[in-house]
């Protein structure tokens, strides 16, 4: 009973596209489920990780450097934050184009200030940087990129007397980007200065990581972390269904995806023309929405096919 599940991006990137009406009739007819919403929550709808809370940062080093299994681990990934009225506003995080060489240039200035607090800083990719920390570190609540960028940044910084050490350290960090000359230089030539930080993600690297899929096809960071600690081949994203996916369980990562047509085109019409006997398609949405399809939901004719993807349009 094989089961072809697609990564998919959250149903309202979808917002004012028709639906197909092949797509229409075959959601309105499927086994549709509701779960939590989120990247993470989503990956681990499909990896069973332990322990539960799955973080990142330890994950991903792994994946960059090979050196996770020893310590604790907290992305401090660089950021550009524009000043507005009521403090700063996160614009973008991670990948700001910088090169090996202006990773080091402005790391040099930040490692005193992190080392001090026995917490080295590091960037074995330009666009992950990560500090190091005792593996019984105890971790405030830390908000992931994606819930931050675009929003006022006091709102999502860790609270309480557990986040006053990162407020402060994010503090100093932003001080000393601030005044550094290759910011200016970055200016200069119309690229966003690396004047911030960002802390998530932290903790050890899990005990144990499986999943029902025999492949993934993807490319997405954590996808590979996951993908390589539950030793599963990891393969490129075809350009569209084909027969060879029918083989196995399989995980694919669409989340890219941008054209409700092109997908239904591409890969949801030929992969539920392909169902045979008990073959399953899952499609999981990143906004906690999914649905199975099966053959044997075409008797299910009495159903009016879906008016929309996004209900609340």
């Amino acid at each position: 009973m094989p089961q072809l599940s697609l990564l998919l991006p959250a149903r309202s990137r979808f917002r004012g596209q028709p639906l197909p009406p092949g797509l229409a009739r075959m959601l309105a007819r499927a086994d549709r489920s509701t779960t939590a919403a989120g990247l993470k929550a989503q990956l681990q709808r499909h990896f069973d990780v332990i322990p539960r809370h799955c973080p990142e940062a330890p994950i991903t080093r792994q994946l960059d450097a090979r050196d996770a299994i020893h310590n604790a681990w907290l992305r401090a990934d660089p950021a550009y934050v524009q000043a507005d009225i009521n403090g700063g506003r996160m614009l973008a995080c991670g990948d700001l184009g910088l090169s090996s060489v202006d990773c080091e240039a402005l790391l040099a200035p930040l490692r005193p200030l992190f080392g001090d607090e026995g917490f080295p800083i590091s960037a074995p990719v330009p666009q992950r940087w990560y500090l190091m920390l005792p593996r019984d570190c105890r971790f405030p609540e830390f908000s992931p990129p994606e819930d931050a960028l675009g929003d006022d940044l006091e709102s999502h910084l860790p609270k309480g007397d557990a986040g006053r050490r990162w407020r402060r350290l994010l503090n100093e960090a932003q001080v000393i980007l601030h005044n550094h000359p290759l910011n200016e230089n970055r200016i200069a030539l119309a690229q966003p200065p690396v004047n911030s930080l960002w802390f998530w993600g932290g903790g050890v690297l899990p005990d144990f990581i499986r999943s029902t899929n025999a492949v993934v096809y993807g490319d997405e960071v954590l996808l590979r972390g996951l993908t390589e600690l539950a030793k599963l081949p990891l393969r490129p994203i075809p350009s569209a269904y084909s027969a060879g996916l029918r083989e196995s369980d399989a995980l694919v990562d669409l989340r890219e995806a941008r054209n409700l047509g092109v997908l239904t085109a591409d890969w949801i019409l030929p992969a539920t023309a392909a169902l045979r006997g008990d073959d399953r398609l899952r499609l999981d949405f990143a906004d906690g929405g999914g649905c199975t399809i099966a053959r044997s939901q075409r008797w299910r004719f009495w159903r009016r096919a879906l008016a929309r993807l996004v209900e609340s349009e």
